[in-house]
């Protein structure tokens, strides 16, 4: 949830104009300044939601001051999100809707400015001694979501070696370590080819058999899938019996949601530079009935044959897109 608040409009001010040759010249208070909007802008140079604050508050409006001088507006405070960032309210309907470079959303506008004691003046009042403080801006919460935090999800089990490809595949430089869930929210990473060509990449949180239920915050893992285009289903082929791994996997997108389960996907063999991986990845190649890429992220084996498949599958998908 983020909250915004917009900034306060500037005071007006009680001033009167003194001349040398006559000291009550009228009332001359100007206005107060707006305070500034929240807003936020979709921007293709955004990938993540990461840098957003949970607290955003606007800049307040300049106060008003004698002479008729207004106080100066405040700057609207832009907040760049991703391209495809969905907006909803406190109680989750959907409100904005930022799928083009450039689209706008005001979250929370800025306070008007107070009046000064001009502009109270009238014909039977030429001296009035009062003035409006600026109001609040306004202050509401949003709930922001990516329809599409990457072109491809990599899922797997905690410590099947997801940062690890990540961190070989691409720019991206997640935490590695070999405990479970190292990997609480998906770190992006995008993958540069040689022609230009772009690719983002998103290692998804390890997923747990019964994640559907929730466990290991399963849901909140699921989800995340959802938002990918593709998935890359990274079993660890050292260990015993992977196919099982891939079982679970699918076990869990079916259970969470149909379409998940019929989302593009690759399955891959990470850890085949292991002693125990040879044999396994044969059997996990005849159990499963699909192609099965063998790779070592550590090592760099096989990352380039990888790398052309993500490419040819997102491709493809964006070609069944259109």
């Amino acid at each position: 949830m983020i909250r915004t608040v917009g900034g306060k409009g500037g005071d007006g001010c009680v001033s009167f104009l003194q001349l040398w040759c006559n000291e009550r010249a009228g009332p001359d208070g100007g206005d107060g300044g707006n305070g500034g909007h929240i807003m936020f802008e979709a921007s293709s140079n955004i990938s993540n939601l990461y840098h957003i604050s949970n607290n955003i508050r606007g800049d307040e409006g300049q106060s008003g001051s004698s002479q008729n001088c207004h106080g100066k507006n405040a700057k609207h405070t832009v907040v760049k999100v991703p391209i495809g960032t969905i907006i909803r309210n406190q109680n989750g309907v959907i409100i904005g809707d930022l799928s083009r470079e450039g689209m706008m959303f005001i979250a929370a506008r800025g306070g008007a400015g107070g009046k000064g004691n001009t502009f109270f003046t009238t014909d039977k009042e030429n001296a009035p001694k009062v003035c409006e403080h600026g109001p609040p801006g306004e202050d509401c919460s949003y709930i922001l979501e990516m329809r599409c935090i990457a072109d491809i999800g990599i899922i797997g089990f905690p410590n099947a070696g997801k940062s690890t490809l990540l961190n070989a595949i691409s720019r991206a430089r997640p935490k590695v370590a070999p405990y479970a869930f190292t990997t609480l929210r998906p770190n992006i990473g995008m993958i540069q080819y040689a022609d230009s060509f772009q690719l983002a990449v998103a290692d998804l949180p390890g997923i747990i058999p019964d994640a559907h239920r929730n466990k290991g915050l399963g849901l909140q893992f699921l989800k995340h899938a959802e938002h990918c285009s593709a998935l890359m289903f990274l079993l660890d082929v050292s260990s015993p019996e992977p196919w099982l791994q891939y079982d679970t996997l699918l076990y869990e997108m079916n259970k969470f949601s149909e379409k998940l389960a019929n989302y593009p996907r690759i399955i891959v063999a990470n850890k085949i530079d292991m002693p125990e991986s040879k044999e396994n990845l044969m059997e996990l190649r005849e159990r499963v009935g699909m192609a099965v890429i063998g790779i070592s992220a550590k090592v760099g084996t096989n990352l380039k044959e990888l790398l052309k498949e993500m490419r040819k599958v997102h491709l493809k998908q964006k070609q069944e897109e259109c």
